[in-house]
């Protein structure tokens, strides 16, 4: 079967860009109160705050990067709605995520990052199809990324330099401009492989219905 192009990388950005700057102030308040959350639960009862409060929050900001980056409402609430909503699913999913990230990266460095990518969708499949279960999200999501896993880690180093921005500015760049764009970027970039999925029979809508 011919596969239907993708977008590029410079057409995801583009449109995340636009789409950031027409809904700028809500979405650094939405990564603002995502990342302060996730920093205050990190510090109470030696973590087990921010292992079940991070999930569902990342999730949730995940979810919301993905409405702006569509052009459909959202806001705060959209965020918190779609990440504690069937709260266990949403758990489980983003833990098995990052227990076999980690277990890859004991193993191999170069293999973890490989299956990063590989994983790298698994919180967007669960924010968007709220029938696909915990496991079922992550091998969804490295059947998605098959094939593309170049494309995806050169969308990761094409914001390098914006973090190193970050870094020098004392984190003002990021809270105030890279974080949100980062976010929808990447929230543009799951869409496109979705459709790509679909499009190409790679995965069908009835596994994401």
């Amino acid at each position: 079967m011919k596969e239907i192009f993708m977008k590029t990388r410079q057409e995801i950005k583009a449109t995340a860009k636009q789409q950031f700057s027409e809904n700028y102030w809500m979405s650094v308040g939405a990564v603002i109160l995502a990342f302060l959350i996730i920093g205050a639960a990190s510090g109470v009862s030696f973590g087990i705050a921010y292992i079940l409060l991070a999930p569902p929050i990342m999730v949730g900001i995940q979810y919301f990067s993905l409405c702006v980056y569509r052009g459909e409402s959202a806001d705060i609430e959209t965020m918190f709605t779609t990440g504690f909503n069937n709260y266990g699913r949403k758990l489980g999913g983003m833990l098995w995520m990052w227990l076999f990230t980690y277990l890859w990266m004991l193993l191999f460095i170069i293999p973890g990052i490989i299956k990063a990518i590989a994983y790298s969708m698994t919180p967007y499949i669960l924010a968007d199809c709220p029938n696909v279960n915990a496991t079922e999200a992550l091998k969804i999501s490295m059947r998605m990324t098959q094939g593309h896993k170049g494309e995806i880690f050169v969308m990761y180093l094409s914001f390098i330099g914006w973090f190193l921005l970050s870094g020098i500015t004392f984190g003002l760049v990021g809270i105030f401009y890279s974080n949100p764009y980062f976010y929808i970027s990447i929230s543009g970039l799951y869409e496109e492989l979705k459709e790509n999925a679909l499009n190409n029979g790679i995965i069908t809508t009835s596994e994401l219905a």
